[in-house]
């Protein structure tokens, strides 16, 4: 098949869009700014009450919000789930797929189960979705694809052995996965966001530079799905940097990491400590 040089880029006009871990932080108020902004929002996540609530947010905006709770660890509720989108509320134009979760981890209290439950939702729980999304998109001649993952995963950072990881294999499944997506007028992006004020970052115990609130994050995010480049990532001043110390010489690398978050002088805990 040719190479594209112009893909398909999202708009309200063109269907609906589908947004996962909708029912807090990043997810949530992307999906406000999409509804905001025109489309029919499929919002998902367990919660069903959150989901409720998120929809009734929506109901003075240009766009609207639709509830669709389910699990993304369930690789057959995902495939019914974009069945019935499909059905019932037309063409999936857009998929941002952001539910994710952080489990902390340490050295000296290593525990298989974060690994496993890390990976389970934020990378299989981004294929379970995506493998359906991407089969109905190329049915229809076209379609736009996002990954929530993080900076995180340019490089080790202290308490995300687990978190980090995962988000470094979202980053190369992206960039994998575009050669043959451009062939399949399907334009998938990477969001790579710094610190954002969400529950998930309100217990980090150490620096967070350049902390963005959620709302102009989520403005941020879904800017940069109209503009439509690969990697969407911000605050630049801070995500740059990052950039570019990952290229260091290691020993380099973890002095300032190390120094910069305050790691370095942190006692080892016990390893039979809850976290």
């Amino acid at each position: 098949m040719e190479y594209k040089l112009s893909l398909f880029r999202a708009r309200p006009q063109k269907g609906v869009a589908w947004v996962t871990g909708a029912s807090s932080g990043i997810g949530k108020e992307v999906a406000l700014v999409l509804a905001a902004r025109g489309y029919q929002v499929i919002a998902t996540a367990r919660s069903t009450d959150k989901l409720e609530v998120l929809a009734k947010e929506s109901e003075a905006l240009a766009g609207e919000i639709i509830a669709m709770s389910g699990d993304v660890t369930d690789e057959q509720v995902m495939a019914e789930m974009v069945a019935q989108i499909e059905t019932d509320h037309g063409r999936l134009a857009l998929a941002v797929f952001n539910a994710g979760l952080f489990l902390p981890v340490r050295g000296e209290g290593l525990r298989v189960e974060k690994f496993e439950q890390t990976f389970a939702v934020n990378v299989l729980g981004v294929v379970k979705g995506l493998v359906p999304a991407v089969a109905a998109m190329a049915a229809r001649g076209g379609g736009q694809v996002a990954i929530v993952s993080s900076v995180t995963g340019y490089g080790g950072l202290p308490l995300s052995g687990a978190y980090g990881a995962s988000k470094a294999a979202l980053i190369n499944m992206a960039e994998s996965l575009k050669f043959d997506f451009d062939k399949m007028n399907i334009r998938i992006q990477v969001i790579n966001p710094g610190f954002v004020d969400t529950p998930a970052t309100e217990d980090n115990p150490f620096p967070m530079p350049a902390l963005m609130d959620v709302d102009r994050a989520a403005e941020r995010i879904v800017s940069g799905l109209e503009k439509g480049g690969f990697e969407v990532t911000f605050p630049r001043r801070f995500t740059w940097l990052l950039k570019i110390m990952a290229k260091l010489p290691y020993p380099l690398y973890f002095r300032l990491v190390g120094n910069g978050t305050g790691w370095n002088k942190r006692p080892l805990k016990p390893a039979d400590k809850p976290e």
